[in-house]
């Protein structure tokens, strides 16, 4: 019995002293060997924060391998691991080409708008091309995390990079949430009061004659879509700048399809 006992615990002891390593091996693929052991640890700790933040997944990946577009391939790679339109960002860096790409789904569109992204991608040019590929990582985490905290912008929008087609998001600020939950509760109590003057009924004292007072009448009326009209303006497609994130700045997030899905990002040659 004791030796059974010894097992089991010896066993236990190494599922929990090796599950950290799956996780981070999950969230981190590191195929080109650009970081350590410590050091896919530590970015997979910050990734899980930021996926608790964002109800969804980051991932990293490292290859040697050559692609034609390295933007399709980061999207693809982000829609295999958590399906098309879901929460979540992929960051790529491919040696074989010496580029790295951000692909953004779901919320993470709206977080990491086109200014942000810039920014962000600004940084983690200058450490990739000096060599240091965890601090570029770190720095991809990091900001975003920065940015899920900052929250959406107000005035935030979305921009179809090839139809030019322009999605406003509406982001309620603290004060009209606080607003409009005052005004909701005022407007409850104020129907209570006039019903209950109203009436002044009592519970289980009265019941109304619905069956003598009731009545049915049923007509037929049938409506038809005359005309529908979609308003758009084609809004040229920016350049690429060094691989390019979007073009559009301010509150903005350039948007473009991908293999029936909706991504944003950005990246660069280094």
């Amino acid at each position: 019995m004791k030796k059974i006992s010894l097992i089991f615990l010896i066993t236990v002891g190494f599922f929990f002293a090796t599950a950290p390593a799956f996780a981070a091996e999950d969230t981190v693929s590191d195929s080109a060997g650009l970081f350590t052991a410590e050091e896919i640890q530590q970015l997979s700790q910050e990734a899980d924060t930021l996926n608790e933040t964002i109800k969804g997944e980051v991932f990293i990946e490292t290859t040697n391998s050559a692609t034609d577009d390295i933007e399709y391939y980061t999207d693809r790679y982000l829609a295999d691991r958590i399906g098309n339109d879901n929460n979540g960002s992929a960051l790529v860096i491919n040696m074989g080409i010496r580029e790295f790409h951000v692909s953004t789904s779901g919320n993470m569109i709206d977080y990491l708008t086109d200014a942000r992204l810039n920014d962000m991608l600004d940084d983690m040019y200058d450490a990739a091309s000096a060599g240091n590929y965890f601090q570029a990582a770190l720095i991809y985490l990091q900001q975003s995390a920065s940015f899920v905290d900052a929250g959406v912008p107000g005035g935030h929008y979305r921009v179809d990079r090839d139809t030019g087609k322009i999605t406003y998001y509406k982001v309620l600020t603290p004060v009209e949430i606080v607003i409009s939950l005052v005004v909701a509760a005022i407007a409850g109590i104020a129907f209570f009061v006039i019903v209950k003057s109203r009436y002044q009924l009592k519970m289980g004292g009265y019941k109304y004659p619905y069956r003598e007072k009731s009545a049915i009448k049923l007509t037929q009326k049938e409506d038809r879509l005359v005309n529908s009209f979609v308003t758009t303006r084609r809004i040229p497609r920016p350049p690429k700048n060094n691989g390019g994130g979007g073009g559009f700045g301010g509150g903005g997030s350039t948007t473009h399809s991908s293999g029936g899905g909706t991504f944003g990002g950005g990246g660069r040659s280094f």
